[in-house]
């Protein structure tokens, strides 16, 4: 049976703040809250995981940086990158991190099948790929067996900031935008596409937001 999530679409945010209101959102939650996806844009920032190595930062110019609690390593987010935040109670859900990380990997992909794009994981590498370039990241964090932070899907955005750093903390790798692969550009229609391919494989169904 599906368990029930609140859908909050936010608009461009300042990644401080989020991160803050995932936290805090978090830590407040009980086994009677629940889950949340939230839906958003960054404007321009780039931001290193729990262990990430700061030589992976090569020019970051006028661009903050921001060190977070995720997994991974440092990748950029920006107007026209589609941002998804997935706030779930995985011992509620069942859920494992892995089993977490595969799942959204392939509403991706399913995604981006429905665009005519072809696109697959790599073994050792969290994320979705296009012929060797990346189209999506996937960074979480899981505390007391609660999930935050999410996804990323390059739709639109620049890709020129990615020369700024080692993506994913792979040096020379190739990053892509679905609207260069053949997909659309508007980022509302993506995420709209989107979602309910990821409720069907988080086996959730939405809540209207307060």
């Amino acid at each position: 049976m599906p368990f029930a999530a609140r859908i909050r679409e936010l608009g461009t945010v300042e990644y401080a703040d989020t991160y803050r209101r995932m936290r805090e959102f978090t830590d407040a939650r009980d086994h009677s809250t629940a889950d949340e996806i939230w839906l958003l844009e960054h404007p321009a920032v780039y931001t290193l995981g729990t262990n990430a190595d700061e030589d992976h930062v090569i020019d970051a110019g006028d661009t903050a940086i921001v060190r977070t609690d995720r997994g991974g390593q440092v990748t950029w987010h920006g107007p026209g990158q589609l941002v998804v935040y997935v706030l779930l109670d995985l011992k509620r859900s069942g859920l494992g991190i892995r089993e977490l990380v595969c799942l959204l990997e392939q509403a991706i992909i399913e995604l981006l099948e429905q665009y005519g794009i072809a696109a697959g994981g790599r073994e050792g590498a969290p994320g979705v790929y296009c012929d060797g370039a990346k189209i999506a990241s996937v960074g979480l964090r899981i505390r007391r067996n609660r999930s935050y932070h999410g996804i990323s899907i390059n739709v639109s955005n620049e890709l020129a900031p990615f020369a700024g750093i080692n993506p994913c903390g792979y040096e020379g790798l190739e990053v892509t935008r679905v609207c260069d692969q053949g997909g659309p550009s508007d980022i509302g229609r993506v995420a709209t596409d989107l979602l309910p391919l990821l409720l069907r494989r988080l086996a959730l169904e939405p809540l209207e937001a307060d």
